[in-house]
């Protein structure tokens, strides 16, 4: 009867440390979890500002790419000059296929 005692005491300690290690990992794992939280927030903030930051560079780009060629296309808009070089016509045939299919997605 002793030993059973025994060994019921035993197994009692033993199931306490087994709570207490349980007890231990579940609070990591929330930390865990919490920081990866936070580390998945921090990249959407730094995504979005490098969106708007590439989406600005683009805007001033874009508009200063037209700025620049802007003295190519004046004296064509005013009628004054061919079309300048480096502009492709389209021809006639691809003008209508394009407008075709605009017209079909409409």
């Amino acid at each position: 009867m002793a030993s059973y005692l025994a060994q019921e005491v035993q197994l009692a300690r033993r199931h306490d440390e087994i709570l207490s290690q349980r007890s231990v990992l579940l609070q990591q794992m929330e930390t865990h979890l919490g920081d990866k939280k936070t580390e998945k927030t921090l990249q959407m903030l730094a995504a979005d500002a490098a969106y708007k930051r590439n989406t600005a560079l683009l805007n001033t780009l874009y508009w200063a790419s037209v700025e620049e060629s802007i003295p190519k296309w004046e004296q064509f808009l005013l009628g004054r000059a061919q079309t300048p070089v480096g502009f492709k016509k389209k021809k006639s045939s691809e003008y209508n296929i394009s407008h075709a299919k605009v017209a079909a997605q409409r």
